[in-house]
């Protein structure tokens, strides 16, 4: 009668770290799925930024082949990056999506050398 008892209590504990291994099984799961998608959201604000920077170096360089250049709207990657050249200020623009990031470079130009006095992301 004691081997019958014995029995059952060996059954009874497997299956209580039966339902602890799954419930952390499935919590790390989760952990996982989650930290993935952050990590995907934070890669794509780096290229969306990238794209950002591009566009202001693009706009830097049709400045010095162009004084009069006033923007343009073009695709990187996949993003759509939109140049505003405003006296001597340069806004570079790229979205994709829900992610939008934004430069701003201000240049001073004089004796004929554009120089940038400030680079900075802007919200």
């Amino acid at each position: 009668m004691n081997l019958n008892r014995q029995k059952g209590q060996t059954l009874t504990a497997l299956l209580v770290f039966m339902v602890i291994a799954i419930t952390v099984t499935a919590g790390a799961a989760t952990l996982m799925s989650l930290n993935l998608g952050n990590v995907q959201r934070v890669e794509m604000g780096t290229d969306i930024l990238l794209a950002a920077e591009s566009g202001a170096e693009n706009a830097l360089m049709r400045l010095l082949r162009n004084p009069n250049y006033s923007g343009e709207t073009f695709t990187v990657d996949q993003a759509t990056v939109t140049i505003t050249v405003n006296g001597s200020s340069i806004v570079s623009s790229a979205t994709d999506g829900k992610f939008t990031r934004k430069i701003q470079v201000d240049t001073v130009y004089t004796n004929n050398i554009l120089a940038v006095s400030s680079w900075r992301e802007i919200f």
